[in-house]
């Protein structure tokens, strides 16, 4: 089901201890998160499913820690079990988070799992900025999409005259050669398969290094 558009989309995700007996109280906390749960009529894998694993496990751990032959191969055969249990289940978490985006966090930590952080980066606007040597300016312009490409042009005397900078596949580029202590006025436009766009408004970088 489509998440309705602005509409922010929590992701289910496992946040899996490193050693078993971790895993073990983890899982089993799992168990009574979706045991009974009204979000999860019918989880998958179902709560005994998953608690028989467990328990599987915890018995092949006990058995490890005596180095009886086979036992640490056949717990850790246990442990990718359950952890292949847990990544199910989490789709099925995730279905059912999706379907009701508005409470989707609430849900998704009700069975036990966390949600995924996803960081705020802010859109990528027009802009300039010197470049690691004297005389140089990286531009860097927002995303067009897929298969665009990008012409950039820039002015030294302050926009009465534009020359035309190597045209690039990426919403960036650079510029070398510029005397230091000038003021640089850059403008770029996107191509697409639709065609050109218009001409940005130009940007100026005061002093170049």
């Amino acid at each position: 089901m489509p998440i309705p558009k602005g509409t922010h989309r929590s992701i289910a995700s496992l946040k899996l201890p490193k050693t078993v007996p971790a895993l073990i109280a983890y899982t089993q906390g799992v168990v009574t998160g979706i045991t009974n749960n009204p979000h999860f009529p019918s989880p998958v894998p179902t709560p005994a499913t998953l608690s028989q694993a467990n328990g599987e496990l915890q018995t092949s751990e006990t058995a490890a820690l005596t180095r009886a032959k086979g036992a640490v191969a056949l717990r850790n055969e246990r442990r990718t079990t359950v952890i292949s249990l847990l990544q199910q289940l989490r789709g099925y978490v995730q279905v059912t988070a999706d379907a009701n985006p508005e409470n989707g966090a609430s849900i998704i930590e009700s069975a036990g799992l966390v949600i995924k952080k996803t960081p705020n980066r802010a859109p990528r606007t027009f802009s300039a900025r010197p470049g690691t040597v004297s005389g140089e300016v990286k531009v860097f312009a927002p995303s067009a999409g897929h298969r665009s490409s990008f012409e950039w042009e820039y002015s030294i005397d302050g926009g009465t005259t534009w020359l035309a900078m190597p045209p690039t596949i990426q919403a960036k580029t650079s510029i070398t050669g510029l005397k230091p202590g000038s003021s640089v006025m850059f403008k770029y436009r996107s191509v697409t398969r639709t065609g050109a766009s218009d001409w940005s408004q130009p940007i100026t970088l005061p002093l170049v290094k």
